[in-house]
């Protein structure tokens, strides 16, 4: 019999098969790859909130959970994914830059903002007042991340590729049993997936689709990433992404004439050389109406758990969450009550 069945294998998914393998416990994982939110995400871990200058939602242990988590797969599948990357702020106006150093001069902001004035000095970018540096920023290449694991869980023999049936889930006594495999528990990372779970659909779930730019530029020589309106990221060789946007209304991976054109002319008022769109993604983010992941035990089928909601945060969220979730099944540790599912019930 198995330790766990995974479903799912973005962020979430692989967080938790990882903090499996950390404590020896068995299990298979299904994925089918119709989820393509962790995939073509920015990557980028940022702890503030830079549209309001605030601290992202308990940053301070994610950040130190993720940063050892990402160093330490790197190490065991000997793949490199995870780079330091300087994240600065644009500023629009003065007003914006004396929120900025107000923000700054907190106590709890000082270790992430810096109080020092970036000047602009590269005359691709139209940054006329300049920028503030965010610190402890990096970005993981999503990509390498999620195919480096799948690799690494397929010559182990540890993932189906397919789509998981929930109607053929099977409730034993102690146990749960799937296509020829029985385990203790399972736990669904499904990411917007989770509309089609019939076990967890009832969660307010609500799904917002993020769209990006692939451009290529000699002339731009940019090495950190600029947030702006959008943000636009190297990621090396002349390339960069710019993003992303957020669509509830549209549910779809495909990407759209309408935000290609939106971020564009976003793309225009910050960059003052030439370039040229290579690439176009999206993918549905799993966002929740409260910001909070969903984490939690079933109601009803103890056997059965969520690891969801992480909307644009799966970088930092994901692994500091699964660690939760792996101490409250196992363990009985209470799961902090802010991303308990318990409060939708």
């Amino acid at each position: 019999m198995l330790d766990y069945i995974v479903v799912g294998l973005g962020l979430a998914g692989i967080s938790f098969c990882e903090t499996l393998k950390k404590n020896s416990k068995t299990f298979i994982c299904y994925n089918d790859n119709s989820q393509q939110a962790s995939l073509v995400a920015g990557g980028l871990y940022n702890p503030v909130i830079l549209k309001r200058f605030t601290l992202s939602w308990k940053v301070t242990e994610q950040l130190e959970i993720a940063n050892r988590f990402y160093r330490e797969i790197e190490e065991n599948l000997d793949i490199s994914f995870d780079q330091e990357l300087p994240v600065l702020r644009r500023f629009h106006g003065t007003e914006e830059q004396n929120l900025w150093f107000e923000a700054a001069d907190k106590e709890n902001l000082k270790p992430y903002l810096s109080l020092t004035l970036v000047p602009n000095e590269n005359t691709s970018i139209n940054a006329p007042l300049g920028y503030g540096r965010v610190l402890r920023t990096g970005r993981i290449d999503t990509k390498t991340f999620i195919e480096g694991y799948t690799k690494y869980l397929l010559n182990k023999d540890l993932i189906k590729k397919e789509s998981f049936l929930h109607q053929e889930l099977v409730f034993k006594d102690g146990y749960v049993a799937y296509k020829g495999f029985k385990a203790k528990y399972i736990v669904f990372a499904e990411g917007y997936g989770l509309a089609k779970n019939p076990f967890f659909n009832t969660l307010p779930l609500q799904g917002s689709k993020g769209e990006y730019l692939i451009i290529k530029s000699k002339e731009l020589k940019e090495t950190s990433a600029i947030k702006s309106s959008i943000f636009i990221i190297p990621l090396g060789s002349d390339l960069y992404k710019v993003g992303a946007n957020y669509n509830r209304a549209d549910k779809s991976n495909d990407p759209t004439d309408i935000t290609k054109k939106e971020l564009v002319e976003k793309l225009e008022k910050v960059l003052t050389c030439d370039y040229q769109i290579v690439g176009h993604v999206a993918g549905v983010r799993p966002t929740v109406k409260d910001r909070r992941p969903l984490v939690g035990r079933h109601p009803l089928h103890p056997r059965l758990h969520i690891l969801n909601g992480f909307g644009s945060h799966g970088i930092l969220i994901g692994p500091w969450a699964a660690t939760g979730l792996y101490e409250y099944i196992e363990n009985g540790t209470p799961l902090n009550k802010e991303m308990d599912i318990q409060r939708f019930h």
